[in-house]
Parts: structure tokens; C-alpha cells; sequence
């Protein structure tokens, strides 16, 4: 037998203050994934919007990029993109939401100069190079947006086990020793009364 399930009024407090602690556990826990639930919708809006956004960009894009190729020749083209820098600003940084680590996109926009002349090319690539731009900063932002909410889902999950551990097995499992302990001690008291009488009876 657990001494913990020995019969004492000792016992009987311990099992009791576990069983408030658990409940307390659990509300948190439910309190936690809600809100951990409520950030990550949010973030599904957010990362279909974006979606919505890169498709249409992209779409545009594309179409500049089409018409550049035929006013220029695609060689042409070529070569003007090969003079494009490689984006070495992005940093990842990491905030937290209820102990979630979400990342933190950062990245320096401002180095976007242009790596060709006006007098050489058409509007048409101008046009084309905004375009892209808008993808890349949106493809930043989806990366960053979906990147939180795969973690948070990972916390919900984990969230959920633990809440559903102290709903199903830690406060049942309390609840029934507080009602043992609680009986077994009704019935000492019962018995040590009815012994009394017994012997006031005799006495």
C-alpha cells in the first residue's frame, strides 16, 4: 500500500492540496492553450492573406518579367539579374508567447539600389524588379508567419496532453484518494465514538 493512501489527517491535507494544485494546473493549462489557440488563428488569416498576396504579386511579376524579355531579350535579362546582390540582411530574432519561441524576421530593405543604369533598360524592368521585390518581402513575412504558427500548433499540442493528463488521470486519481482517506477516517471516528460509549455503558 502507497502511505500515501494511509488513512491520517495528514495525508488526507497532503491529498487534498494536490488535488486544488492540479485543478489549478488544469486551468491554467486550458487558459494557456486558448490563448495560444487564439494567437494561431490569427496567424492562419495572416499567412492566407499573405498567400493571396504572393500569388497576385507573383502573377504581375511574371507578366513584367514576360514583357521585359521580349522588349530586351531574355540574355539581355539575364544578365541584369545576375548583377542582383544576394540578400545577406535577413536576421532571425525570437519573441515568446507563453513560452513559445516565435521567430522574428528582420532583414535591411533598404539595400535595394539599383545594379543597372536607366539609360540602358526599359521601363518594363524597373516595373518588374518592384515586383519582385514585393515578393521577396512577402515571402519574408510568410516564412516568419508560418514558421510561428507550426510552432505554436507544437505547443498546443503539447499544451493539450498535459491539460487532458491532469483532467483524466492526476485529478480523478486525487479526488478518489481525498474520498477514501475521508471515508476510512468517518469510519475510525464512527468506531472510537461507538467504543466510547461502550465504555461510558460499563463505567
Amino acid at each position: 500500500m502507497d502511505p500515501r493512501e494511509f488513512p491520517t489527517k495528514g495525508n488526507l491535507m497532503l491529498a487534498k492540496n494536490s488535488l486544488a494544485l492540479a485543478h489549478q494546473g488544469y486551468e491554467l493549462m486550458d487558459k494557456k492553450r486558448n490563448i495560444l489557440l487564439k494567437e494561431l488563428m490569427g496567424l492562419i488569416d495572416e499567412a492566407k492573406d499573405i498567400q493571396e498576396q504572393i500569388d497576385a504579386t507573383f502573377t504581375k511579376a511574371y507578366a513584367c518579367l514576360q514583357r521585359a524579355n521580349i522588349e530586351h531579350g531574355i540574355s539581355r535579362v539575364q544578365e541584369l539579374a545576375f548583377t542582383v546582390p544576394i540578400e545577406e540582411s535577413i536576421r532571425i530574432q525570437t519573441r515568446s508567447i507563453m513560452g513559445t519561441e516565435i521567430p522574428h524576421v528582420r532583414y535591411d530593405d533598404r539595400q535595394n539600389d539599383l545594379t543597372y543604369s536607366f539609360g540602358t533598360t526599359r521601363e518594363s524592368v524597373d516595373i518588374a524588379r518592384e515586383a519582385f521585390r514585393e515578393v521577396k518581402e512577402l515571402t519574408i513575412k510568410l516564412s516568419e508567419v508560418e514558421n510561428s504558427a507550426y510552432r505554436l500548433a507544437a505547443n498546443i499540442k503539447k499544451t493539450q496532453k498535459r491539460a487532458n493528463a491532469l483532467k483524466n488521470i492526476t485529478i480523478p486519481m486525487y479526488s478518489n484518494l481525498v474520498y477514501t482517506i475521508t471515508n476510512a477516517l468517518e469510519e475510525k471516528e464512527r468506531e472510537e465514538f461507538t467504543r466510547l460509549k461502550v465504555i461510558k455503558k460499563k463505567f
